[in-house]
């Protein structure tokens, strides 16, 4: 039986467009994605890098101005259904399920969010959450093994009695092999909000 849900953030609650930060990187100038760069990001993400850090990376390597790499990064990002947030709140009311957030995320984006859905939305979010984790605050990030043990070992889940979703199967294959159920649930073909139809949770 399901008594703990983990959800992703981005793709499951807010929309994104995962290919807009390379379009609007491209038009700045950078067309390829080197390792570096992606190493950089990963550091970023789990928080071992400043904002500051991280948009002077670009700025030293490529030239790029502040405000145009920031558009560029939150480009990724788009709307957040009511009807998520509306579903997400009756699930938290009910009190049947002990419910977490654990999100690849950046201080960047997450305070785009917080400017785009405004203040009260964000709370109303957060608030339904038992444990809001952000992979730049607590210095994981998935699909590494570690970010799911935290989880279960912060709140004494027991892994058989816990369900995971995610957009990227990596991170549900991830989660899969220290035995959490999990749904890799795909965007714009599905959504969360028919969690109780697609998933068996008894």
């Amino acid at each position: 039986m399901i008594k703990n849900i983990i959800f992703d953030f981005g793709d499951i609650f807010i929309n994104l467009d995962k290919l807009a930060t390379y379009r609007e990187m491209d038009k700045l100038g950078v067309s390829e994605i080197s390792d570096e760069m992606i190493a950089i990001y990963h550091q970023y993400e789990k928080g071992l890098m400043t904002t500051d850090d991280f948009i002077n990376f670009y700025h030293d390597k490529f030239g790029i101005k502040k405000e145009d790499l920031i558009n560029a990064w939150n480009a990724i990002l788009l709307d957040f259904p009511k009807e998520r947030l509306d579903f997400l709140k009756e699930i938290s009311a009910s009190k049947k399920y002990r419910l977490f957030l654990l999100s690849n995320t950046n201080d960047l984006h997450i305070k785009w969010v917080q400017n785009s859905v405004g203040d009260i939305f964000y709370t109303e979010f957060k608030n339904s959450f038992e444990q809001f984790y952000l992979s730049h605050e607590i210095k994981f990030r998935k699909p590494d093994s570690e970010i799911y043990e935290f989880v279960l070992n912060e709140n004494n889940l027991i892994a058989d009695e816990t369900l995971f979703v995610d957009d990227l199967k990596e991170n549900t294959d991830s989660a899969r092999k220290l035995g959490i159920h999990v749904w890799n649930l795909i965007p714009k073909k599905e959504d969360v909000i028919e969690l109780f139809t697609k998933i068996k949770m008894n």
